[in-house]
């Protein structure tokens, strides 16, 4: 794609499947290179040395944002070429200089190369730990200094909860989610230093990964499945919600939770547009996993069938707003917990409460993983001990079977008699 660099363009460049460049028609060698993510970058194509045999090399120059617009990015763009023009790489006085980069300027040039693969949603998460915990706790340290000491004191602090944010009594929440730090978040901050020294180690910035070996804290996974008796309590809560505020929606959500295992953004970001009634099926374009196809079981179906459309909106959980999703599920789920006696129970145990009734059901591993969209079997394998009933029951019959045929006695066989052989004469025993 080619044109000239401005600002009105790069706001308008969408993302694609695949990043793709624009290459500025006014300076040769001026790109701009979008991501699938929508990260959108400015940088510069030359060869190093002259013939057309001359290594090609891309050189980023930032990401679009403060301090980098078009102009200072194009002025940015002439200077390099300036430097090659002279015979000068300036890729190699760049690498000097990092050397001594911090952690915080390294941070900023993952942010700005290194997270294409990532979706949208998985990136807001990253910022959050990165702003939270990473730079505060390791920002202003030399990337080349940072050692497997520093790392450990980063994940038992996070641990700590050292670098979590606090609300005072009487003073307002600011909006999102709060830091909380602990021992989850914690393993997660060594990951993430993992991931960015093993994308600083690809550009020959630092020679080895200060976060290889660092032992993570043992995470207790939460495992809490409804009960038949609890399920009947929270869809007597739901009604009487939606009776009471005279809005289906939440409540509906929250049962469309509970009956397709589905994950919250899912159900929170559904289109009328994704619902296959003919079919008996949600066909979402993107989830953690990517595009999956939900199967509608018949309570799913009749509920959605029975749900209100809202003129001009696509969504079929509409928020206060077309382009927004809804709070309201969020809003209503901790009255609703409280009501039904579930406190403690989060949104995401109706998943793993889907899960758990059919393997309880009998249904194998491999099904449940694919209805809930799990990529590896080891996701699915937590349910593995729920269907123990159906086990045991299936071999206390087959142990039943076997045990009537040892007691059968043998039909059609008369004991055996004996019979003395006559005696020849003359003949004697000897």
């Amino acid at each position: 794609m080619r044109g000239k660099i401005t600002k009105r363009g790069v706001d308008a460049a969408a993302p694609g499947e695949a990043t793709y460049l624009v290459r500025d028609t006014e300076l040769k060698g001026f790109v701009l290179v979008v991501t699938p993510a929508g990260v959108k970058s400015y940088a510069v194509d030359y060869r190093v040395g002259s013939g057309r045999g001359s290594p090609k090399r891309r050189l980023t120059i930032g990401k679009h944002g403060s301090p980098w617009t078009p102009e200072a990015a194009r002025a940015e763009a002439k200077r390099l070429l300036a430097q090659v023009a002279a015979g000068r790489d300036p890729a190699i006085a760049r690498e000097a200089d990092r050397k001594g980069m911090t952690f915080n300027e390294l941070i900023d040039l993952y942010l700005a190369e290194g997270v294409g693969h990532k979706k949208l949603s998985t990136l807001r998460v990253d910022r959050g730990r990165f702003e939270h915990h990473l730079r505060p706790l390791l920002g202003k340290f030399r990337v080349d200094r940072i050692t497997r000491a520093d790392v450990e004191k980063m994940r038992d602090a996070v641990a700590a909860g050292k670098t979590a944010e606090y609300v005072e009594p009487g003073e307002k929440r600011p909006s999102g989610t709060l830091a909380k730090g602990g021992k989850g978040v914690a393993a997660q901050c060594v990951i993430s230093v993992s991931a960015i020294f093993s994308f600083a180690i690809g550009r020959g910035l630092c020679a080895a990964n200060p976060a290889r070996g660092v032992k993570k804290a043992p995470v207790r996974k939460i495992e809490r499945f409804l009960s038949e008796e609890e399920i009947g309590r929270l869809a007597a809560a739901l009604d009487a919600e939606a009776q009471r505020t005279g809005n289906p929606f939440a409540s509906a959500a929250i049962k469309l939770l509970l009956l397709t295992g589905c994950r919250r953004g899912e159900i929170v970001n559904l289109r009328w547009e994704h619902v296959d009634f003919e079919h008996g099926c949600l066909r979402l374009p993107d989830s953690k996993t990517g595009a999956k196809v939900v199967y509608l079981n018949a309570p799913a179906r009749a509920l959605l069938q029975d749900l209100p459309r809202m003129a001009d909106n696509p969504r079929v959980i509409p928020g206060t707003r077309v382009e927004s999703a809804s709070a309201a599920i969020d809003n209503v789920w901790p009255n609703v917990r409280k009501v039904a006696g579930l406190e403690g129970v989060r949104l995401h145990d109706l998943r793993h409460s889907f899960a758990s009734v059919g393997a309880a059901g009998g249904l194998s591993l491999p099904i449940i993983g694919a209805l809930l969209g799990h990529k590896h079997a080891t996701t699915t394998a937590r349910y593995a001990h729920l269907s123990a009933d159906p086990l045991r029951a299936a071999n206390d019959a087959v142990g039943a079977k076997i045990a009537a045929a040892m007691s059968r006695k043998p039909k059609g066989k008369r004991s055996a008699k004996v019979v003395p052989l006559p005696s020849r004469k003359g003949s004697g025993t000897r």
